[in-house]
C-alpha cells in the first residue's frame, strides 16, 4: 500500500479557493462577465473557477484579487499559495494510468466531500469493500487487466476508504440492494469476510448502512446506482455521480440533485433500518 494521505488532495483547495473568489467577487458586486474580461476569459471560465472544476493560473488569481480590491499582502499571499497547491497532482495521479479516464475527477471530488451518499445494486460500495473483494470485482470487470494494474486500482480503492473508516473525515450513508450482498464475488471465504467487514463498520459513528430487501419489489431507484457528494461550504452545490461503462456523468443542477436526493430518502424508508443491518448480514452469512 502506498503511504498516500487521503483528504489532502488539490481538489479540496480548488473548491475552497473558488469559493473564496466568488465571495470576494459578489461582495464587490462584480459580474462574472466583467471578471472574465479581466483575465482574458469568459463568464463560463469564471464559473468553472469558482466551482473548483479547473486549475488556477497564478496570473489569473493575481488579476482577480486586484480587481476585487484585495491589497493586503498576507491575504494575497495566502490565496496565491492555495492556488499553487491546488495545481499539484493528487495522490491518486500516480495510479492514473490504471484508472478509467473519467475516474480521477471523481476521486478528487470525493476527497473534497464531507458527506457521501451512495446506492448500489450489483456490488458492495467501493468504500466498504475488503481488499480481496475489491480485487475480485476489478478482475472480473476487466479480464484483460494485468496484475500491476489491478494492484494500482485496489490501492486507490483502499486509500479512498481511509478518509471514512479510519480518519472519519467524511460521513458515509450507503444503501445496498440485497442482491449486492448475495451475489457471489470470489470464493465463499471472500464473501464471508466481506459481509463480516460490513457488519463491523455498522458500529462506526460516521457510517450508516441500510439494505433494500428483495421482498419490497420495485422501488424508487429504478435508474440504477448513484452517489451524491456534499462539500464543506453550505452554498456549494451537491454533485451526483453516475458511472457508465465508458464514462461518467456529473450532475450539479439543483433540479437534478433534488431528484436523486428524494430517491435516496425514499430508499431509506423502504430499506431495513440501520439498526437491523447487522442482523440482515448475519442471516446472509449463515446462508453461505
Amino acid at each position: 500500500m502506498n503511504a498516500a494521505q487521503p483528504g489532502s488532495g488539490p481538489t479540496v483547495r480548488r473548491i475552497l479557493l473558488g469559493h473564496q473568489l466568488r465571495k470576494l467577487r459578489e461582495s464587490r458586486q462584480i459580474s462574472r462577465e466583467d471578471a472574465g474580461y479581466r483575465i482574458r476569459g469568459s463568464e463560463s471560465k469564471i464559473s468553472r473557477l469558482e466551482l473548483g472544476r479547473v486549475g488556477f493560473k497564478k496570473r489569473d488569481v493575481e488579476d482577480l484579487l486586484t480587481l476585487y480590491g484585495v491589497n493586503d499582502p498576507q491575504e494575497r499571499d495566502d490565496l496565491l499559495t492555495m492556488a499553487e497547491e491546488s495545481n499539484k497532482p493528487g495522490w491518486w495521479q500516480q495510479h492514473s494510468e490504471a484508472l478509467p479516464s473519467w475516474f480521477p475527477s471523481y476521486v478528487g471530488l470525493e476527497e473534497a466531500a464531507t458527506r457521501i451518499r451512495t446506492y448500489e445494486v450489483q456490488f458492495i460500495p467501493g468504500l466498504l469493500q475488503t481488499e480481496a473483494y475489491a480485487r475480485s470485482v476489478i478482475a472480473s470487470g476487466d479480464p484483460e487487466a494485468g496484475e500491476s494494474e489491478i494492484d494500482s486500482r485496489v490501492t486507490v480503492r483502499m486509500t479512498r476508504q481511509r478518509r471514512v473508516t479510519e480518519l472519519h473525515q467524511a460521513r458515509l450513508w450507503a444503501i445496498m440492494d440485497e442482491a449486492a450482498l448475495r451475489r457471489p464475488m470470489g470464493s465463499a471465504q471472500i464473501m464471508r469476510e466481506q459481509l463480516e467487514h460490513i457488519r463491523e463498520l455498522c458500529d462506526h459513528p460516521n457510517i450508516t448502512i441500510q439494505v433494500v430487501p428483495f421482498r419490497i419489489g420495485a422501488h424508487a431507484a429504478e435508474g440504477g446506482p448513484f452517489t451524491i457528494l456534499r462539500f464543506p461550504e453550505f452554498d456549494l452545490p451537491d454533485v451526483v455521480y453516475l458511472e457508465q461503462l465508458t464514462g461518467a456523468l456529473y450532475l450539479d443542477k439543483r433540479e437534478d440533485v433534488d431528484v436523486y436526493t428524494m430517491v435516496m430518502e425514499r430508499l431509506s424508508v423502504a430499506s431495513q433500518t440501520p439498526g437491523k443491518t447487522p442482523d440482515v448480514l448475519t442471516a446472509i452469512i449463515k446462508d453461505l
